[in-house]
């Protein structure tokens, strides 16, 4: 059996989304790190994962998001998760990780909060 997991990327004015479901474990963790260098990201902008069709998370899953937060720092963005499910939300109470990701009831909320950078 194949691990599943579904990834799919969007742009919006607020910057880039990443939409993940299914298992994001150590089979499936270097997809979503070979799609970080490929997004349209610039400085100022956010980059949003929305986790919300997550239904497996490992220590491979915490990895994958702080890389993609490095990466987003890296092109001088910000990041924020959207639809962090339970099986998250455990293990980043466990890690210390809720103090380091802002975090929306939904991507749709991220976006909204996004607030472009004053000239």
């Amino acid at each position: 059996m194949t691990p599943d997991l579904t990834l799919r990327t969007r742009t919006t004015p607020a910057g880039a989304v990443i939409e993940l479901a299914g298992e994001l474990d150590h089979h499936t963790a270097d997809q979503v790190r070979a799609a970080l260098p490929g997004l349209d990201l610039h400085s100022g902008q956010q980059l949003v994962l929305d986790l919300d069709g997550i239904t497996l998370f490992d220590s491979s899953g915490v990895t994958v998001l702080i890389a993609a937060r490095n990466h987003a720092r890296a092109a001088d963005a910000s990041i924020a998760l959207a639809s962090v499910p339970n099986c998250v939300s455990r293990i980043f109470r466990r890690v210390g990780l809720e103090q380091v990701f802002t975090t929306h009831p939904t991507a749709q909320a991220a976006e909204a909060a996004w607030r472009p950078p004053s000239s």
